[in-house]
């Protein structure tokens, strides 16, 4: 199924349930503890919040998940080759930032002390990630500065790179090149 069906029947079932629910104080406190919200509210990740609003990703990742997050650091942005942001942002390269911001989007909730080194985990974007633990907890190479960072609909772990997906990445590493 393509991502933005996904999305836009995620979307409509939210909808839905925005206008059949009555709203209650958990109700309030629990959307206030959402992956988004705890972003929203950790200056670090300003950049991946702009990203995920750009990519029209705010419903998906306040669902009711669980989902781990690998978050990049406003740094890991400004580290990406010049212009590359920018263009990531312009709504005609939305579908790109939505593979690669799902790239760092893990079903279910992994705890730091759930990774197992050399583990490979499929991503929401569909490839994997590779966990290495032997120079501390890093993810295809970016490193973990901050782990669980617990969540009412999952875990953030803020890391120190932007991870790109490769369409070739998945068969390379099970071949250990």
């Amino acid at each position: 199924m393509k991502l933005s069906t996904l999305l836009t029947m995620m979307l409509t079932s939210v909808v839905l349930l925005a206008f059949t629910a009555k709203p209650t104080m958990q109700d309030d406190a629990d959307h206030h503890n959402k992956i988004v919200s705890i972003a929203q509210d950790t200056e670090q990740l300003s950049t991946l919040v702009s990203a995920v609003k750009a990519a029209d990703l705010v419903e998906t990742l306040n669902g009711e998940g669980p989902f781990t997050v690998f978050a990049p650091t406003n740094q890991a942005f400004g580290n990406l080759s010049d212009g590359t942001l920018d263009m990531l942002l312009q709504a005609e390269n939305k579908e790109q930032l939505q593979s690669i911001l799902t790239y760092h989007v893990v079903p279910g909730k992994i705890m730091s002390s759930d990774l197992k080194d050399g583990q490979m985990v499929e991503t929401v974007q569909g490839n994997k990630i590779k966990v290495s633990l032997s120079d501390g907890a890093m993810i295809n190479g970016a490193s973990v500065v901050k782990a669980d960072v617990e969540a009412s609909n999952g875990v953030v772990h803020i890391i120190d790179a932007v991870i790109m997906p490769s369409d070739n990445e998945e068969k390379e590493m099970e071949s250990g090149y």
